[in-house]
């Protein structure tokens, strides 16, 4: 009787992050004898990359075993908790601008850039790939709404300015009115989440069959331990992201760059960087629905439910609420990423060309931030 020789197996991603673990035990050391900010804030950073991707994998093993009504909101709470940690622990020490930064980051990093890559690692032997149009033309509508929702602050903020410059407006008065309209703003972008979670989990789950197939059939492990993981890894962030956050003025300052840059670009990337793993290698798998759902429901969450959720909190703490109003470039880099994305998947298909595309739209936008005063 012939046997099967065995396979060779391949190298393992996934050894990496768990090599990048032993940053867990040497930040707090770097804290605890100064070693510096930079020192802190790169090991800080380096550490929750790993423990997110820990995080993303209990949570997609729940979600899983628990079903779709539960999945769903599991993933709406956890499925971007690095970046809603680390930007609570901002927004307690009064980093509105690295705030906001790192939700702008956020939203064009998974629309172009992870986008982008998937398209490229997934079209590279393969003519083109296809997708459920519906899906993300719903997706894409979505998106646009979280562009209008920073458009439309921005905007009042200029009318307003004029009007206190002319005296017609108190400038007390203008700070009152632009929180107000911003609360109201999170409100509405926070039911409209809800009601995309009812969309694609129950009135048209049909459209979103590509996640369920990625899904079946696998073994999703011990539920306890999963929730475990979840815990202790909830909590490890919440550490690390503290002294991210403390050393992330005085770091940004020795690099020579911005905090808005830091935000956008540095803060954004760290907090995505091991669910962007996930979207990459599906689509590499030929699967690009489930791709499609990882990349632009992770901007959906950051913008309707994320931002809406740190406003709210934002009165919870002491000093200034935060508010939707975002700088220009800010609105513009949205604006220019919900646009582009909108036209790569608007006929279903998507090729290398169109993920180099996005690529590019991504690097020109952070070369704006780099070089923004």
């Amino acid at each position: 009787m012939q046997t099967t020789p065995a396979r060779r197996k391949g190298f393992d991603p996934s050894l990496i992050l768990k090599a990048m673990l032993v940053f867990v035990a040497v930040t707090p050391i770097a804290e605890h004898f100064h070693a510096g900010a930079l020192t802190v804030f790169v090991c800080s950073a380096l550490a929750i990359v790993p423990l997110a991707g820990l995080m993303g994998e209990a949570t997609e093993r729940l979600a899983a075993r628990l079903g779709a009504g539960v999945g769903g909101l599991l993933n709406a709470t956890f499925g971007n908790a690095a970046e809603l940690i680390i930007a609570l622990v901002a927004l307690q020490k009064g980093y509105h601008d690295v705030v906001k930064a790192s939700l702008t980051g956020s939203i064009i990093g998974n629309t172009l850039l992870v986008l982008g890559v998937s398209m490229v690692a997934g079209g590279l032997k393969r003519e083109r790939q296809t997708f459920d149009k519906a899906a993300a033309a719903a997706s894409s509508t979505l998106l646009f709404l979280a562009a209008i929702a920073m458009v439309v602050p921005a905007a009042f903020h200029m009318l307003a300015t004029g009007s206190v410059a002319r005296g017609v407006l108190p400038l007390s008065r203008e700070v009152e009115i632009e929180h107000n309209l911003s609360l109201q703003i999170s409100v509405v972008l926070f039911v409209t989440y809800l009601l995309s979670l009812l969309f694609t989990l129950r009135t048209h789950r049909h459209l979103y069959t590509g996640a369920a197939e990625e899904e079946h059939g696998q073994d999703h492990g011990n539920p306890v331990r999963a929730v475990l993981t979840l815990l202790v890894a909830t909590g490890l962030i919440a550490w690390m992201s503290e002294m991210l956050v403390g050393a992330v003025a005085e770091a940004s300052h020795q690099l020579g760059l911005t905090e808005v840059f830091v935000g956008v670009i540095v803060v954004a990337v760290v907090g995505n960087a091991a669910e962007h793993s996930t979207a990459v290698v599906v689509a590499m798998k030929n699967k690009m629905d489930l791709s499609l759902n990882i990349a632009i429901g992770s901007s959906i969450q950051i913008a309707l439910f994320v931002a809406p959720v740190l406003v709210f909190a934002s009165y919870l703490v002491p000093g200034s609420p935060m508010d939707l109003h975002f700088s220009p470039l800010e609105v513009l880099a949205v604006l220019a990423a919900t646009v582009v994305t909108n036209m790569v998947a608007a006929d279903g298909e998507s090729n290398w060309l169109e993920g180099a595309m996005l690529i590019a739209v991504y690097v020109v936008i952070g070369l704006a931030f780099f070089f923004l005063p």
